[in-house]
């Protein structure tokens, strides 16, 4: 189950005039992982005013600049092994930031305490799952494992639904929730089916 992730391929072939430029100009991937980061910190701001349109395109920009910083280092030959580590924070970072713009929506619209601002908190916690799970199945030998059902670009889309419409952002939050814990188990299982078809051959 790839979900969205499935369109990652046709995606990146539409950035391909960005990563060519970026080649001919010699620009580093860190600098389209700063973008990513700063397309989330624009598309918080957004979400916290219940700017939905805005805040779609700074979530697009934000998984531009994830996906253009990995592109840009394979077109140009210089994938490192730090470069990995950044490109993951940068999307930690990214995913909390947008997180925190949605408590905040959540807190204007609902007040404090909330069960939509503990919901959100809680949907930002099991968001790292998916991330979570592949990064231990990677570490332990098995193939990385991205995408859905629930993963990032699932994820922008529903925050844009609950920008649009604050009232559901409990009920967006309980998809979130639910939707990571699949995404992460799903993942596990795969690694855990790699791992143990390899030792038993």
């Amino acid at each position: 189950m790839q979900g969205l992730y499935a369109l990652k391929p046709w995606y990146s072939r539409r950035l391909g005039r960005i990563v060519q430029f970026a080649v001919d100009r010699g620009i580093s991937p860190d600098v389209f992982t700063l973008l990513g980061v700063a397309g989330a910190v624009l598309a918080a701001i957004c979400i916290a005013m219940g700017w939905w349109l805005p805040a779609l395109l700074m979530l697009a920009a934000r998984l531009g600049g994830a996906n253009l910083d990995g592109a840009v280092a394979r077109a140009r030959g210089v994938s490192r092994p730090w470069g990995f580590v950044l490109n993951e924070i940068g999307d930690r970072v990214s995913d909390l930031i947008v997180f925190a713009g949605l408590f905040a929506l959540a807190a204007r619209t609902d007040g404090l305490p909330s069960w939509s601002a503990l919901l959100t908190v809680t949907a930002a916690v099991a968001a790292t799952l998916p991330t979570t799970a592949s990064l231990a199945g990677a570490g332990a030998g098995a193939t990385r494992r991205n995408g859905g059902p629930f993963g990032k670009t699932e994820r922008c889309l529903a925050m844009v639904v609950a920008t649009a419409f604050p009232a559901l952002i409990g009920w967006v939050c309980g998809v979130i929730i639910v939707g990571s814990l699949l995404t992460a188990t799903l993942r596990l299982l795969g690694a855990h089916r790699e791992l143990i078809e390899r030792v038993t051959g």
